[in-house]
């Protein structure tokens, strides 16, 4: 196993995991461990952009967005020479 050393890390930021890991009774180094594991080992399937962008809006329940209606192309500006 392999050890990793954070300097400089925030007091607040530090207050907060210490605070989490509380909450779920584990110390902050067993608490980091799960974060970064939950956090780095994601499965291939949901690295897929498209599908994780379709499974955060599917509850909306909407099927596709609608179509603005298209307007009439605009002569280009004359410049007088």
């Amino acid at each position: 196993m392999a050890s990793l050393t954070i300097r400089n890390l925030d007091t607040n930021l530090k207050a907060q995991l210490r605070q989490r890991a509380a909450q779920h009774g584990r110390s902050m180094e067993a608490e980091v461990r799960i974060i970064l594991s939950q956090t780095l080992n994601v499965p291939r399937s949901e690295q897929n952009l498209a599908v994780a962008i379709h499974r955060r809006f599917e509850s909306l329940g909407i099927e596709s967005l609608p179509i603005p209606p298209r307007q009439a192309i605009r002569n280009p500006p004359e410049f007088g020479e």
